[in-house]
C-alpha cells in the first residue's frame, strides 16, 4: 500500500475572483441598460403627443401644397382639400396647447393662422403664383407663433 502524500501539491494556482466580478459588472451593466430603457419609455408614454401630431400633420398639409406648386398643379382643385385640412386642424390649437390657451398672443396667432386659411378657402388661388402668395401667408401666421412660443 502507499501512503498518500502528506504534503499538497503545489502545482495548482488560487483561483483568481476577476471572472466573476467581470461578470457581475457586465450583468449590472446590462440591467442598468434595461432599465433606463423601460423608465424612458415609460416617461415617453405620459407625454401628449396630440400638439406634435397636429404640428405634423399641418406641415405635411403645407408640405404638399408646396410639392403641388413645385408640379406646376396650382388649380384650386389641387389645393382647396389641403386648405380644408388646415383649417379643419386649426380649430385645434387651443386644444393641443392647453397651458396657452389663456395667453393673448397665442390666441391671436390662432385667430390670425385660421382668418389666412378661411381667406384662401373664400378665394382659392388660381395659379401658382396666388398659391405662393397663400402660402406665403399661411406661412408667416405659423412663423410667428412658432418664434414667440415654441423657443
Amino acid at each position: 500500500m502507499s501512503t498518500p502524500d502528506p504534503t499538497p501539491k503545489q502545482d495548482a494556482k488560487p483561483r483568481s475572483n476577476g471572472g466573476r466580478y467581470l461578470f457581475m459588472l457586465i450583468l449590472g451593466l446590462v440591467i442598468g441598460v434595461v432599465a433606463t430603457v423601460m423608465l424612458l419609455n415609460a416617461l415617453n408614454a405620459r407625454k401628449d403627443k396630440f400638439p406634435d401630431a397636429l404640428m405634423e400633420v399641418q406641415g405635411w398639409h403645407m408640405g404638399q401644397l408646396k410639392s403641388a406648386m413645385e408640379q406646376n398643379r396650382c388649380a384650386a382643385t389641387d389645393a382647396l382639400p389641403h386648405l380644408q385640412a388646415l383649417r379643419m386642424t386649426s380649430n385645434d390649437l387651443e386644444a393641443a396647447f392647453p397651458g396657452l390657451k389663456d395667453d393673448e398672443r397665442f390666441r391671436n396667432a390662432a385667430s390670425a393662422m385660421r382668418g389666412a386659411v378661411d381667406k384662401a378657402i373664400a378665394a382659392p388661388p388660381l395659379s401658382c403664383e396666388s398659391l405662393a402668395g397663400t402660402m406665403k401667408s399661411i406661412g408667416d401666421t405659423c412663423k410667428g407663433c412658432h418664434r414667440d412660443f415654441k423657443g
